[in-house]
């Protein structure tokens, strides 16, 4: 009896919370055929969103990936002072609002009073109101996913087969490629998808550094916000609808190949 209570009050706490509200972003858009998806495809602003919100994600998902796995290694296969206070670190941008991460890079970048942004912009490179502010904002929520998939299989296979690739002659890269990397690829591959999800649905911290400039640096959560204001709720919809459907998609395809390979 309580089995199937706590069933019923999962599943009603993931419909009304999840599934429903999703649900009713796409009966929205479609409430009027496609011609809220097509009025969306032949909006030059909107395509120029889109590709921008989608190479700021695959730059950032690319920086998370390689920093992640590096920042997972250290974690647990070295021991070095302070190892407790980096490793609660990694967890910083869970726990903090996405505007202060936003505000705390305008403090470090801006071009005015930043500490570092002056220097920058007077070499060249403008970090704040630019492409370059938004992949950090990105890569700075999305840190931890790639991390915290990473580390428990790192935990889990020990170090026997690397001490074996060792002791028989391979270096370092040799051991990684081999033996480490395709023990840990399923996690990684996961941690990728879970980064890319949430790096193409970021909204505060990209605001906050992006400034928001028509065809430049407006991202598609930001069109979804300026349709939705400017009473276009359809369009909010739909775009919404994309961004949803591209995270959903993704996860979905590893669900489906992840226990595939572990079965062989």
């Amino acid at each position: 009896m309580v089995k199937y209570l706590l069933r019923f009050i999962v599943i009603a706490y993931l419909f009304l919370l999840v599934a429903w509200p999703v649900a009713l972003v796409a009966t929205n858009t479609f409430d009027g055929g496609f011609g809220a998806i097509t009025a969306l495809t032949e909006d030059v602003d909107v395509v120029a969103a889109l590709k921008l919100t989608v190479l700021c994600a695959v730059i950032a998902v690319v920086i998370n990936t390689v920093f992640g796995v590096g920042m997972s290694l250290l974690l647990v296969r070295y021991q070095f002072p302070g190892k407790r206070a980096l490793s609660a670190l990694v967890d910083l941008p869970l726990s903090v609002s996405p505007v202060v991460v936003g505000l705390s890079l305008v403090l470090v970048y801006g071009g005015r009073n930043g500490w570092l942004g002056p220097t920058l912009e007077s070499w060249g490179f403008q970090i704040i109101f630019a492409t370059p502010g938004i992949i950090l904002a990105t890569a700075f929520v999305a840190l931890p996913l790639v991390i915290r998939e990473v580390v428990p299989v790192l935990e889990e296979i020990g170090i026997e087969q690397e001490q074996a690739a060792t002791s028989l002659g391979a270096s370092a890269g040799q051991t990684f490629w081999r033996i480490t990397l395709p023990a840990i690829k399923w996690a990684v591959v996961y941690g990728v998808v879970l980064s890319l999800a949430r790096s193409l649905g970021e909204f505060g911290a990209v605001k906050v550094v992006s400034g928001n400039v028509l065809g430049q640096t407006r991202t598609a959560t930001l069109v979804v916000e300026e349709k939705y204001l400017n009473f276009d709720q359809q369009g909010a919809y739909a775009m919404a609808f994309l961004l949803a459907m591209v995270s959903v998609a993704c996860i979905v395809i590893v669900a489906i190949i992840r226990p595939k390979e572990h079965a062989r």
